[in-house]
């Protein structure tokens, strides 16, 4: 039984991976680059993850002088 969930999890897996593959694949302005991020070594994994991290705290801080700009 425990072998059975298993497999079934592994293959909802792979079939996610490939579906947000395709997204990647298709957003004109993604890097193919994170196609395959399961597959490279921690360190860079850690340097793509930092790289994000940075957009993402960016973005906030835009949005929050956006509010801000608009509040006033």
């Amino acid at each position: 039984m425990v072998f059975l969930i298993q497999n079934t999890q592994n293959r909802d897996s792979e079939a996610m991976q490939v579906k947000l593959d395709e997204i990647v694949r298709a957003v004109k302005e993604a890097r193919n680059q994170v196609l395959d991020l399961e597959e490279i070594d921690d360190k860079d994994l850690d340097k793509i993850r930092d790289e994000y991290f940075d957009l993402a705290k960016k973005a906030r801080k835009e949005a929050e002088e956006k509010e801000k700009t608009e509040a006033k």
